[in-house]
């Protein structure tokens, strides 16, 4: 029996299990919670994906003792019951699309965004231990576009939660928005805010830090600042690696708050056969800056085609800066702070070329290149891409053409978002209009509900009390 405990990043939190990690979301201390050690992957069963990924995330949630902790027979029907929501029966299949190049479609679930693929899980297990315990949460999330559907949808028919999430006005698609916003269930609210996305999140860390109000309300989290957010997200680079024949495999992530991408270091972590790593930026680049330079410096958010990796201040950096850290949290906790303080944190040249050199690369990709390499890939393969899969595939070809990587290695690009969802930048580059699939096609005439709520942290606490239950 498996009995992984957590430890927090900035090193002040107390240590915790998977249950009470998943509930909590952010640590007390402000910071992420990780495992204390990472665990190898098992043998990999043969069959479907649901599998796949309870045996992938068993070392992490199998445990026993506490009130609402989860046996194997329950989170192995939690997966099937998750994965059946996909409609494609690979669940994540791969399409090829040029010599030695593939896309990852994480696209096929309810929302249609690779959100889903975590976030149908995690519904199940906050419910799961929820009821258990008798208990009831308010999730409080911020979302560049894509994570407040997907959680809407994991949560909506939850019997022990409330949702609020937080998402810039007029900064994300129509499609985005109306999946958000058209949801009808009691439980569910959304708030547009006037500001970034950044200021979303900003939103969001402070309600964490405001011990009261995150008491009085039991608040908990469904972005990525969730651990059991990142781990089922390592199921896919574990899927696309088997599916490829168990040979090393490179992986470009279009990249926003570096979840996704820091799946894959994971998965790599775990012993999966994990070359290298892509980080695909669009012209927010804060991350592809931070690989080329070791220094990371925050600039204003400028809006772009692909809006949901318009960001400057990534969440999930602090995982991999806390390993870079060998693990001291007050050494990161610093890092951090000077960076809030300065926009400003530099790591050391051998920490760099310890934990980021052997396997992050990355580029970066304007809006114009964006619209040529979606010109290009459906020219090429007939394949229709979204703006910020683009961006992966675009900084993968622009890697293959710095002949870093002449290996012949195969170059998976994973597909985070279905064209469907940013109609507007498909037909720009392509002259097609991507149709949505059958169960959202009346989305555009659905009746929307939302709040208007002022880019002030006073304002939001007022309506998430307003609508606890």
């Amino acid at each position: 029996m498996s009995n992984m405990r957590y430890i927090s990043t900035r090193g002040q939190a107390p240590e915790l299990g998977f249950a009470d990690v998943l509930l909590a979301g952010l640590a007390t201390d402000g910071g992420l919670y990780v495992p204390t050690e990472w665990p190898s992957l098992p043998s990999l069963p043969t069959g479907d994906y649901a599998s796949l990924a309870a045996a992938v995330m068993r070392p992490y949630v199998i445990q026993d003792g506490a009130v609402g902790d989860i046996d194997e027979a329950a989170f192995e029907a939690m997966c099937r019951d998750a994965y059946a929501t996909f409609r494609h029966p690979a669940t994540v299949p791969l399409v090829q699309i040029g010599p030695n190049e593939w896309i990852m479609e994480l696209f096929h679930g309810p929302t249609l965004a690779f959100k889903d693929v975590a976030l149908q899980l995690v519904g199940r297990l906050f419910d799961h231990v929820l009821s258990a315990r008798n208990e009831r949460v308010m999730i409080v999330g911020a979302t560049s576009g894509d994570t407040g559907s997907a959680a809407i949808d994991g949560v909506k028919s939850c019997n022990n939660v409330d949702i609020v999430i937080l998402y810039p006005a007029g900064r994300v698609s129509d499609v985005q928005r109306r999946q958000m916003t058209t949801v009808d269930s009691p439980n569910v609210h959304t708030v547009a805010i006037d500001g970034t996305f950044d200021d979303c999140q900003d939103l969001v860390k402070a309600m964490f830090n405001d011990a009261q109000f995150r008491n009085e309300l039991n608040l908990s989290a469904v972005n990525s600042i969730n651990w059991a957010r990142v781990m089922a997200q390592t199921v896919y680079y574990v899927a696309a690696i088997d599916a490829l024949g168990d040979q090393p495999v490179s992986f470009s992530v279009p990249t926003g708050n570096f979840g996704n991408v820091l799946a894959g270091w994971i998965a790599r972590e775990m012993g999966a056969s994990v070359d290298s790593l892509i980080v695909g930026s669009n012209k927010n680049d804060i991350l592809t800056r931070f690989f080329e330079s070791h220094q990371m410096v925050a600039d204003g958010v400028v809006p772009t085609l692909s809006p949901s990796m318009d960001i400057q201040v990534s969440s999930n950096f602090e995982r991999l800066l806390f390993e870079m850290n060998d693990r001291d949290g007050a050494v990161t906790a610093h890092q951090l702070s000077t960076f809030r303080s300065t926009g400003q944190l530099a790591v050391e040249p051998d920490q760099f070329a310890t934990w980021a050199a052997p396997v992050f690369k990355a580029a970066r990709c304007n809006d114009e290149l964006t619209l040529s390499t979606m010109a290009d890939v459906y020219r090429e393969s007939g394949m229709l891409l979204d703006p910020h899969t683009a961006v992966g595939v675009s900084a993968a070809r622009q890697i293959r053409a710095r002949q870093e990587d002449q290996s012949g290695v195969p170059v998976v690009t994973l597909a985070t978002a279905h064209p469907a969802k940013f109609p507007a930048a498909v037909i720009k580059a392509t002259g097609v209009h991507p149709n949505l699939p059958e169960h959202l096609a009346d989305l555009l005439e659905r009746p929307e509900r939302t709040n208007n709520v002022a880019n002030d942290l006073a304002a939001v606490q007022a309506f998430v009390r307003s609508v606890a239950r």
